[in-house]
């Protein structure tokens, strides 16, 4: 049993085929997906696709990418939001300087309310981090000394510094197909050298899909390509590190029901 922790279920990649995705995932043994709003004018959208699939959970925030041209959320916002009993995260928030660094200030500024969101909430914050690896770290820091909150680095592929900034405050990594590519050794030492009961597992679908799929629309049913190289790498059979990520996850989203259990209901 396996868990999608991150995908994006509302783009237009999915506006065909969802029905068939969602069988896709149940057939690889993907029991559990937290498709991502990244635009809060995108909400009623997220919700919808979740209240009509079982498996599918949400989380609602607002992505750094997208900090300078929508109106950020506020923290009562993001509260009534995670008043629905499947939204189960905030974010994905956080900071990109790769693709935007002049949108720095809005990025920050959008961030703050998702933090406090999610330590009012007890739900988890999605970070998403992109060669902002020093502000990053300083915010967390002083952030969680301000007020405990939970959290997940989404998609983690940043350098060493902050995945051991991220563990010391006992937050998450989840591993994505990029932890999959042939160049990405330095990456897998990451992960090689975390805690095993830190991990969770992802594909960002409709991005960044593992081998043999790279170049293809990735979609959660191949999260068990990533899942057989964290195995791999933590020298563990498949099953047993499906179960750990899947354990891992219900700790960190405790809102989401553990499909296990409802089967056996």
């Amino acid at each position: 049993m396996l868990v999608d922790s991150h995908c994006h279920l509302d783009f237009p990649d999915f506006a065909d085929d969802l029905g068939e995705v969602v069988e896709r995932a149940d057939a690889a043994g993907v029991r559990r997906m937290v498709s991502i709003c990244t635009r809060p004018r995108q909400f009623d959208q997220v919700r919808a696709i979740a209240e009509a699939h079982e498996p599918i959970y949400f989380a609602a925030g607002l992505h750094p990418l997208n900090a300078h041209e929508e109106p950020h959320p506020t923290v009562a916002d993001l509260l009534s939001m995670a008043e629905h009993p499947k939204m189960v995260g905030i974010g994905e928030a956080g900071l990109d300087y790769h693709y935007q660094r002049e949108t720095e200030p809005q990025q920050k500024a959008s961030f703050e309310p998702q933090i406090e969101a999610a330590r009012r909430t007890g739900l988890p914050l999605i970070i998403h981090a992109r060669d902002a690896d020093v502000d990053m770290i300083d915010i967390l820091r002083r952030e969680h000394a301000a007020g405990a909150f939970t959290c997940v680095m989404h998609c983690f592929s940043s350098g060493p510094e902050l995945a051991e900034a991220a563990l010391d405050l006992g937050f998450y990594l989840s591993m994505s197909g990029v932890a999959t590519f042939k160049k990405a050794d330095e990456l897998r030492d990451i992960f090689r050298r975390a805690p095993l009961d830190r991990i969770l597992v992802e594909t960002d679908a409709p991005y960044l899909a593992p081998p043999p799929f790279r170049g293809k629309r990735n979609e959660p049913a191949y999260v068990a390509k990533t899942a057989q190289v964290g195995a791999e790498l933590f020298d563990l059979p498949l099953e047993a590190f499906a179960q750990a990520t899947t354990d891992n996850f219900h700790r960190l989203f405790t809102k989401v029901p553990r499909a296990d259990v409802a089967e056996a209901a």
